[in-house]
């Protein structure tokens, strides 16, 4: 009988001997002091019994041990021992080697005071070059908004895209995993006015996502920047929908009329919407609930469409969850069938099932058209 495969780890694949013992060799290679292989084994001898965010933790703990007690000459060994930048040719994705975050941890947790501010500003615009540092550039924000501030700025002249980059995730709002900022978000929009035309969509992805965040506390800025970016032409037209579609995905699937507009939708477009048809208005958990509709146009249209589900909760009450269906262009008098599969899959890692009575909605340019009823089954 074949071998199960083994269950993949991401911390074992992020923290594990190989990476450990390489950076343990590249800092003996800057300091020849340095006790590498006592700081491996100490490393590895915890790893079993930490989790991920745990290993970077310990490792950054680790540093402090086996490095110079003083901040800066503790930090300019691991300056001296980071690997060459990362390729300034590459145009996305290039995120770095994980085994680097307890670096700029590194420098958050022991370099985040007035005496070492701009020591420490300057060495994580360093760091950044290797392995982003958009999460340890949020304590800085927090207790030294102004310089922090001010050092972004320059970050988003770089000619490091890496840098550039920075300026945008790290000011982030609702940046995942991350502390929250308590910086105004009006003041934290400052350096995309430097970033939206750049030329790495690693940078203007970061820039779409930053007004995602914002679209959800001020639609109205957002809408009326992208506005302004837009009719500036400093980006490239194809570069420029990417980004106007990237921010305001929120605001699509809110079905928000300003945003649609921008993107080219009419909120009611001129259509006949046939019978939202269910193959089965019941369905198992592990099966797949099978809908059908037929649009036809009364004149060219632009069309977004999306169905939302209403779920059952433990509370009893419906949470909604809407899904893109497609984006289609019809010509007068054109007609299309659209049919999908929807699974309710066993196990969901992120909603639990519950039976009873569902909802489907089918929402075409922001506006709900149809709707129907079905039974889910545990």
């Amino acid at each position: 009988m074949p071998k199960n495969k083994e269950k993949f780890s991401l911390k074992d694949e992020l923290f594990n001997a190989t990476k450990v013992q390489k950076i343990a060799n590249e800092i003996k290679a800057a300091y020849s002091s340095f006790d590498a292989e006592t700081f491996s084994d100490e490393v590895l001898a915890s790893f079993p019994e930490l989790e991920l965010k745990e290993r970077m933790y310990h490792m950054r703990d680790m540093f402090k041990k086996y490095l110079p007690s003083d901040y800066v000459e503790a930090t300019n060994i691991l300056i001296k021992a980071l690997p060459k930048e990362l390729d300034t040719n590459k145009y996305d994705n290039d995120f770095g080697d994980f085994i680097y975050a307890p670096y700029s941890d590194f420098v958050v947790e022991y370099g985040c005071c007035d005496e070492h501010l701009d020591f420490s500003l300057s060495t994580l615009c360093e760091m950044t070059k290797r392995f982003t540092v958009e999460y340890a550039i949020r304590d800085f924000i927090n207790y030294y908004p102004e310089e922090t501030l001010s050092m972004l700025r320059q970050c988003a002249l770089s000619c490091n895209y890496h840098e550039r980059r920075l300026a945008s995730e790290g000011l982030r709002i609702k940046l995942p995993w991350a502390k929250n900022i308590t910086l105004d978000y009006h003041k934290a929009m400052q350096p995309l006015e430097k970033l939206y035309y750049d030329k790495t969509r690693y940078v203007t992805r970061s820039v779409a996502n930053h007004l995602n965040d914002i679209s959800k506390i001020d639609a109205p800025l957002v809408i009326e920047t992208l506005k302004r970016w837009k009719s500036t032409g400093k980006q490239e037209i194809k570069e420029m929908e990417y980004m106007i579609n990237h921010a305001l995905r929120t605001l699509v699937k809110q079905g928000n009329e300003k945003a649609l507009s921008l993107l080219g939708y009419e909120k009611y477009p001129d259509i006949v919407v046939g019978e939202l048809t269910l193959l089965s208005s019941s369905v198992k958990v592990g099966e797949a609930l099978v809908f059908e509709v037929t649009i036809e146009a009364e004149k060219d249209v632009k069309l977004m469409i999306d169905y939302l589900i209403h779920f059952q909760t433990k509370a009893g009450i419906l949470s909604v969850k809407v899904h893109k269906l497609k984006k289609l262009e019809l010509e007068k008098g054109e007609s299309i069938i659209l049919q999908k599969k929807h699974l309710f899959r066993k196990n969901m890692t992120t909603r639990t099932l519950y039976s009873g009575e569902h909802k489907i909605e089918l929402q075409i340019n922001g506006t709900i058209v149809k709707s129907k009823t079905f039974d889910l089954k545990i």
